[in-house]
């Protein structure tokens, strides 16, 4: 306890003359800056001169401190715009889906105008709901039913050929059966030949030629049509291409895009004129020749060689 006593003794005096000469050096200080003279302009310049170049060392630090807070605030500021970028990035990525999707469907429904078709069959269009493909059928839903007036039997198309015919008709809904199902069963006509096929559906997307008069008049590349026969579809509606199957078989390359069947034309066509009664087309003999006609001028004797 005595020992602490003499060192408190001993430091208490020398911190006193440290904070007199601490004072009396500022206060010099102060009346040095404000004495109004030549001399001590001088004076304060040389000091300033010697002291604040060699004080750059002190301020390194403090300047370090101020430029790692500029840049953070920096930082936080880049770390907004970035986020601020990264959302508008998805938004546009969002906008630029959307247009792709309303592009393609343009496109589709420019091609749908751009068939050329009998100026007789007018269309309704509808859009593909649900697909109902199986291993065993192959056939579509679409939006329109009898309230528009769809009729069982009506063929529908794409924006380029032939897809199928109505297989079933709802209120609001119809089903097609496309050309691959294996109940799809049409007569085709290959062009420019004027061979007569039946293509008939195996549940691919190349359906083979069936039927064919002579083959050998048939090249693969010629031009597939329907041909209108029996009334199943009105005439020279195109389907697509010969070509020859990995089996030899001549099938056919179908224009219709099954992979992205979205929209279709569905066709009013006309039913064909039936004459149930084939004798109507003979006029009856009476009628024929009238009531005022000659009757039939008897035969000239047959004169005998004898007599």
């Amino acid at each position: 306890m005595a020992r602490d006593k003499n060192t408190e003794d001993f430091v208490t005096p020398i911190r006193r003359l440290l904070v007199g000469v601490l004072l009396l050096a500022l206060f010099g200080l102060f009346l040095v800056w404000r004495i109004d003279s030549p001399r001590v302009e001088r004076f304060r310049a040389a000091a300033i001169d010697k002291v604040v170049p060699s004080f750059d060392w002190a301020m390194a630090p403090i300047n370090g401190i101020v430029g790692l807070v500029s840049d953070f605030q920096s930082y936080q500021q880049l770390s907004a715009q970035n986020q601020d970028l990264r959302r508008e990035l998805q938004q546009m990525k969002a906008w630029k889906e959307a247009a792709l999707q309303l592009e393609q469907e343009n496109a589709k429904l420019l091609d749908l105008n751009n068939v050329s078709l009998d100026p007789q069959l007018t269309f309704v269009t509808g859009v593909v709901i649900a697909d109902s493909g199986s291993p065993f059928r192959q056939s579509v839903l679409v939006n329109v039913g009898a309230r528009d007036g769809i009729i069982d039997g009506w063929p529908t198309m794409d924006g380029i050929g032939l897809v199928g015919r109505i297989a079933g008709v709802g209120q609001e809904t119809s089903r097609v059966m496309l050309l691959t199902d294996t109940s799809s069963r049409i007569p085709v006509t290959i062009q420019p030949s004027g061979q007569k096929a039946i293509l008939g559906g195996d549940n691919t997307l190349n359906p083979p030629l069936e039927f064919l008069e002579d083959t050998s008049l048939v090249r693969p590349g010629d031009r597939v049509v329907s041909s209108g026969d029996g009334g199943v579809f009105p005439a020279d509606l195109l389907i697509g291409q010969v070509a020859l199957g990995t089996d030899q078989r001549l099938r056919v390359r179908l224009s219709a895009d099954y992979q992205r069947l979205e929209f279709l034309r569905v066709l009013r066509a006309q039913p064909h004129e039936t004459i149930n009664d084939p004798g109507g087309l003979l006029a009856p003999e009476a009628e024929f020749y009238g009531p005022t006609a000659l009757p039939a001028s008897p035969l000239p004797p047959v004169v005998s060689s004898d007599g």
